[in-house]
């Protein structure tokens, strides 16, 4: 029996790409949540699990908390919400160079309901000088009776080992939940979607983003390799000619892409084939969300 474990769920919240995902990876030292420079990336509440020799500390990356348009929208909002209820810490996350915004204000009120320590983490100091960053500590400090203030860079890996030490005073539980081998709670389908869809956002252009979304559909393994088929979902032909571009060029560099990353996932070769696939207005549709895979926070 371990002695003196301690562990607990904490939850990482704030706007759309103040670098949840990343500072997610850097915590966990492998990629399980993608990243992208455009916003609204993180669609689905992720889990994943930092483990040392006696703290396991299971983290929830939530979407950016933002004002919906359409019902996709108000599927993500619900799921940041729900992740902030149903944790025992909360890090809300700001851009030490963006500064103090109306979105961050408005997370900071739907804060002050909760019964929990929230721990600010001012993310992206590098670059900043010592002033700048004590500019963005008294900006915020005083907004919020924050537990701990953390100004850090999770891109460039400073000061995340003291987020760790501050965050393991506030874990309530003497228990690990999951094995320690396990990094996320998340299926290997999708992890390998979410893989691909991160190679869709990086090479194509700005009308994409929100429009797209990708279900791996079959894997099969084969002796020492994995063959993959996977479908890139858009909601209109025009978005289609883009993702398959000029003679098929843009989704063989997307799946070139996205094989290496699979493989380094999988510790194994891949063989994938991936299509292109017009849902039309699937944002709208509680079918297609159902689908693929939008289900944790539907309405019943």
């Amino acid at each position: 029996m371990e002695e003196n474990i301690k562990s607990g769920f904490v939850s990482l919240v704030g706007r759309p790409n103040v670098g949840k995902s990343t500072l997610l990876n850097n915590l966990i030292g492998k990629k399980i949540a993608i990243t992208s420079s455009k916003p609204q990336t993180t669609r689905n509440v992720i889990q994943g699990i930092y483990n040392d020799e006696n703290t396991q500390i299971v983290f929830v990356d939530t979407p950016g908390i933002h004002k919906p348009n359409h019902k996709l929208g108000k599927v993500l909002n619900k799921g940041a919400y729900y992740s902030i209820d149903d944790v025992d810490v909360v890090l809300f996350l700001v851009d030490a160079k963006a500064g103090l915004g109306k979105g961050d204000k408005y997370i900071i009120e739907r804060l002050k309901d909760l019964q929990k320590p929230v721990i600010l983490v001012i993310n992206k100091i590098d670059g900043l000088s010592n002033d700048q960053i004590f500019s963005q500590i008294n900006d915020y400090k005083d907004l919020y009776d924050w537990a701990d203030i953390v100004p850090l860079s999770a891109l460039k890996d400073k000061n995340t080992k003291e987020l760790l030490k501050v965050l393991k005073k506030y874990l309530p539980d003497e228990i690990k939940y999951f094995d320690e081998s396990q990094i996320t709670n998340r299926s290997k389908e999708f992890m390998i979607s979410e893989l691909i869809r991160e190679k869709v956002l990086r090479l194509t252009n700005e009308e994409v983003p929100h429009s797209v979304t990708c279900i791996t559909e079959q894997i099969i393994k084969d002796k020492d390799k994995y063959i993959i088929n996977a479908a890139i979902i858009v909601d209109r032909d025009s978005l289609k000619k883009i993702i398959i571009g000029k003679n098929g060029e843009m989704v063989k560099k997307i799946g070139t892409l996205a094989r290496q990353d699979i493989e380094a996932y999988l510790d194994a070769k891949v063989y994938l084939e991936l299509y292109v696939k017009t849902i039309k207005k699937w944002r709208e549709k509680e079918k297609y969300l159902t689908e693929l895979g939008f289900t944790d926070f539907m309405e019943k």
